[in-house]
């Protein structure tokens, strides 16, 4: 095999109100929307497209690991523990349900949020080495 995966260009995330859930994510983490109907928006933030897809309720994209955990699918990068600082005090301004910065054991610093449905999300205060090289540029 020649070829490689080089990216992830959409994620998937379970909503049960497109409406409120689009709303909620361009006010609250700043996401652009591209496109909306009943079943589905599509979203352009965090150098992606994530699409938010009408489902049933109890529905998330979260998952029990084998400890009986729930865990997140999705880890957003900052560049840096101030960074990670901020962005969970605006978040917690902001009324979004936040965990607490968190030491896992390795490089940097984390905290999960929620959105309307529950879906769990990671950020960490740790940007990719090939993204910093390939989109940051040092003023």
């Amino acid at each position: 095999m020649s070829e490689k995966l080089l990216r992830v260009g959409t994620t998937y995330i379970p909503v049960t109100n497109v409406e409120l859930s689009a709303e909620w994510y361009v006010n609250k983490l700043g996401a652009e929307l591209s496109y909306k109907d009943e079943d589905k928006a599509i979203l352009n933030f965090a150098n992606q497209s994530i699409f938010l897809v009408k489902s049933n309720e109890k529905q998330s994209s979260n998952f029990i690991d084998i400890y009986g955990e729930e865990r997140f699918s999705l880890t957003f990068e900052v560049n840096g523990v101030k960074a990670l600082e901020a962005i969970h005090r605006d978040f917690r301004e902001s009324k979004i349900r936040v965990g607490e910065i968190e030491n896992r054991g390795h490089a940097g610093r984390n905290f999960v949020f929620y959105d309307l449905d529950g879906n769990k999300f990671d950020v960490w205060s740790e940007l990719s080495p090939i993204f910093k090289d390939k989109y940051l540029t040092s003023n």
